[in-house]
């Protein structure tokens, strides 16, 4: 089945076809399940693919399909990689995206542009695939483009709201700034190694100066500080909080925002030879972390408190990734996107029942109202405040174990940030489905949502309780299946660099787990007096803190200085070349002015041009006497 992995990306390319040319003609509910069902082909033959790969050679193979590229020496081949990373990305992006794709059909309903809107989303789906499938950096290129557009159209779907609009072109500029880097990094790779392939690159890389595999590997980085939205290239990804609550979803959870920490674990041997990078890697991650999540602790904006909790657990993926975890970082990868997947689908469903309010001010006492989207609310909320034995518990405390071998500042950074997770998603969560309504119209059209929503949620809250088995603790003797699934894909890694001799022992291991632990639960209690015992609290500590209040509110006003310092003199300039150049001086000077010159010019020929004979005789004595005087007084 291997073979026919082209199939994955193929089906969600027909669902863009069929969807693109005749999906106003099919109607709506045909619009959705042709989504779905495109999608779900694709699961299943990500599946079979998945279960054969133990059995291939090396536990790889490549799919050849067709050259694609040949200029002189330069040769490059479509074909597909098939391994255990690229194999478990393809189920994460279209197991999830398949979910998200049924719960969309509920939550689209009432939209009268359905089928531009599947269309896009299925060409989302293959254009990730695109992503994680490629054997090479220039097909990885191509997809990491992709799916750039495809968020540019999805974040900006509902374009006639100016919010929305404004919101897509950001997420796009603010992502070609560091995919300009990353095609510099493919560009550099090409030059040094004299191909693009992912085995002929890591398997020369050992011989190559460690100066140029820096510059590659940071070059690369750049890319993903775009695409998984690390500082300082972070600031379009809560604005994408303006398209529809499924782009959410699939956007945080399953695809875009997975993409750097996927590049990064696929160029293991590169980042590996770069410690250099990989420390800034490990410190960028680390810092987003932990600048996020004080951003999130006082956002009323329930969508975007989530936004802001994805880029602080990528934070976490990155500095696993920035320490030699990469293994780690996949697996944070994975729960991340059951639990985060359901988080924002949950906050939809308020959403969509609260009639678009997403305001937390506004709503509050849910609970009873919305029984199933409030539990599985809560189960997402604990997978993502890492609870114990829950998914996000196993996968954040496997990162924080590696980082507290590599680096104890990087460690205490991480293990401080998971107390202020479980403390801003519990006030979350409290103030959206505890206490009493504090909106009554708000509140009087509450209802639960339909199967075709509710049902996903339910699907990912058992992922996301049960996901954490995929890698249990191997430093306790538990069985760490995900470890050993991606060995092979980090096994070259090791060739040029040697493992740590010292790692932590099981009693410093327990103690790491029981120390976040008390942590995590220390921060719900502390979610739980604040905000349902003594909400009070929570104003007067705004009020006495009101400096540090706004700031954090201001989110530290990175936008208004990127405005003052990026924004307003590139509009400026704009501007200046608009008026003063292009109107100023190509138009009146050299487009006008030619045409006046032109006109002026023939007006004074004209002249000459009187059909006098008397005239026409005179202009040739003249011009007689001129060339005779040129050649006698020469």
């Amino acid at each position: 089945m291997t073979n026919f992995i082209w199939l994955a990306i193929a089906f969600p390319l027909v669902g863009v076809v069929v969807n693109g040319i005749f999906g106003r003609k099919l109607g709506r509910a045909a619009n959705g399940w042709i989504a779905v069902g495109t999608v779900a082909a694709a699961f299943v033959v990500g599946v079979l693919s998945f279960l054969q790969v133990p059995s291939l050679p090396e536990h790889a193979q490549i799919v050849p399909l067709w050259r694609w590229i040949t200029i002189g020496d330069f040769e490059v081949y479509l074909s597909l990689l098939v391994d255990p990373l690229s194999m478990l990305m393809t189920l994460v992006v279209t197991g999830v995206g398949l979910l998200i794709h049924i719960y969309a059909i509920g939550y689209m309903d009432h939209d009268k542009d359905v089928a531009r809107f599947f269309t896009y989303l299925n060409l989302f789906i293959a254009s990730m695939l695109i992503l994680v499938l490629s054997d090479n950096f220039l097909g990885l290129y191509v997809g990491w483009e992709l799916v750039g557009a495809c968020s540019y159209l999805l974040i900006g779907f509902w374009f006639y709201k100016d919010s929305a609009a404004d919101a897509g072109k950001k997420a796009f500029i603010v992502n070609r700034v560091g995919d300009f880097g990353f095609a510099l990094g493919v560009f550099l790779i090409w030059t040094t190694f004299g191909t693009l392939q992912y085995t002929n690159v890591f398997e020369a890389a050992g011989d190559k100066p460690v100066a140029v595999i820096t510059a590659i590997t940071a070059l690369l980085f750049v890319g993903a500080i775009g695409k998984s939205a690390q500082l300082p290239l972070y600031v379009w990804l809560p604005d994408a909080m303006e398209g529809p609550t499924p782009v959410s979803a699939l956007i945080h959870a399953a695809t875009m925002v997975t993409a750097g920490v996927y590049m990064i674990a696929r160029s293991n041997v590169l980042y590996a030879l770069a410690p250099q990078t990989s420390t800034i890697v490990a410190v960028v991650g680390g810092v987003t972390a932990l600048f996020a999540a004080t951003i999130a602790l006082v956002q009323f904006d329930l969508k975007r408190v989530m936004a802001y909790s994805t880029i602080s657990q990528l934070g976490y993926m990155v500095m696993a990734v920035g320490v030699g975890a990469y293994a780690s970082g996949i697996f944070h990868l994975v729960t991340h996107a059951f639990f985060k997947a359901l988080l924002f689908m949950a906050a939809g469903s308020v959403m969509h029942a609260a009639h678009d309010v997403i305001d937390m001010r506004r709503l509050g006492g849910l609970k009873a109202k919305m029984p199933i989207t409030y539990w599985t609310f809560v189960v997402g909320g604990l997978a993502l405040a890492g609870f114990p034995l829950t998914a996000g518990f196993f996968s954040k405390d496997e990162i924080l174990a590696k980082t507290f071998e590599a680096n104890i500042w990087l460690y205490a950074i991480g293990v401080f940030t998971a107390l202020l997770t479980a403390f801003y998603t519990f006030r979350a969560i409290f103030m959206t489905f505890h206490g009493k309504p504090k909106d009554a119209e708000v509140y009087e059209h509450i209802h639960e949502n339909k199967p075709v929503m509710t049902v996903p949620l339910v699907i990912l809250a058992g992922l996301s309780i049960f996901g954490g088995l995929l890698g249990l603790p191997g430093g306790l003797g538990l069985p760490n299946w995900l470890d050993g699934w991606l060995e092979p894909v980090f096994e070259l890694k090791n060739m040029f660099v040697p493992a740590e001799a010292v790692h932590t022992g099981v009693g410093t291991e327990v103690g790491l787990m029981a120390l976040s632990s008390t942590l995590v639960i220390l921060g719900i209690v502390a979610a739980w007096w604040v905000y349902l015992r003594k909400p009070q609290i929570a104003e007067k500590t705004a009020q006495s803190f009101a400096a540090g209040y706004k700031l954090l509110a201001n989110k530290y006003y990175v936008d208004e200085i990127y405005d003052a310092l990026f924004v307003n003199p590139a509009r400026g300039l704009g501007v200046f070349f608009a008026k003063v150049v292009d109107m100023g001086v190509i138009d009146m000077v050299l487009v006008d002015g030619t045409a006046k010159s032109v006109g002026y010019f023939g007006r004074v020929m004209s002249r000459w041009q009187t059909g006098y004979i008397r005239n026409y005789v005179v202009s040739i004595f003249v011009g007689a006497i001129v060339i005779g005087a040129y050649f006698f007084l020469r």
